[in-house]
């Protein structure tokens, strides 16, 4: 899948679907969400599970650091893109990103907002390793997500505590293209 192709699908339908569990996965194929980010699994599960969300016809993007039995090295990153069939991956680690994009996935690189400091350093650590997007948590801080915006060329997915439309709202004015929530009552937004 072509980045631009992910963009499309991700202005048609800014909220993103992340799943935790068999359950949770169940539920999301039913959503009207077009994209999934796959927060479970293990090396033995991930390519069924990734088959289940190509099979809805959604776009697959696996967090790599959440994956069972994989370590934090590029051979993680090899084994996805050789052995399922997912679109790309998000990661905290600027390694697994550079290594994702080599291997033509789409690329999300997750940041926790913390303080200040941590919001200032993303600029940087975005000019080092190249990711797609970025994909910031806390979700709900519209000031912060605004700011980033201003520094940052990439596009933003505001994830983690987000609850209501409102958060949504907020987040998606605040300059966010998406929104990522396991919180199921938003996915139908």
């Amino acid at each position: 899948m072509e980045l631009r192709e992910f963009l499309t699908i991700l202005e048609e339908d800014p909220v993103v679907a992340a799943v935790k569990s068999e359950e949770g996965l169940e539920r999301c194929l039913q959503s009207s969400c077009g994209i999934v980010f796959i927060l479970y699994g293990s090396i033995l599960t991930i390519g069924a599970i990734v088959d289940r969300v190509k099979a809805a016809g959604k776009v697959a993007m696996v967090h790599l650091d959440l994956l069972e039995g994989l370590s934090a090295q590029n051979v993680a990153v090899d084994f996805i893109a050789q052995n399922t069939r997912a679109d790309g991956i998000l990661s905290i680690k600027p390694g697994l990103i550079q290594r994702a994009k080599a291997k033509g996935l789409i690329t999300i690189q997750r940041f926790f907002l913390l303080d200040s400091i941590a919001l200032k350093n993303i600029p940087h650590q975005l000019s080092q390793n190249g990711a797609d997007l970025v994909e910031v948590l806390p979700g709900a801080m519209p000031k912060a997500i605004a700011q980033l915006a201003a520094s940052i060329q990439k596009p933003i997915i505001a994830g983690g505590m987000i609850r209501d439309k409102e958060d949504v709202t907020r987040a998606l004015s605040a300059g966010a293209v998406g929104i990522s929530a396991s919180n199921e009552t938003i996915w139908g937004l």
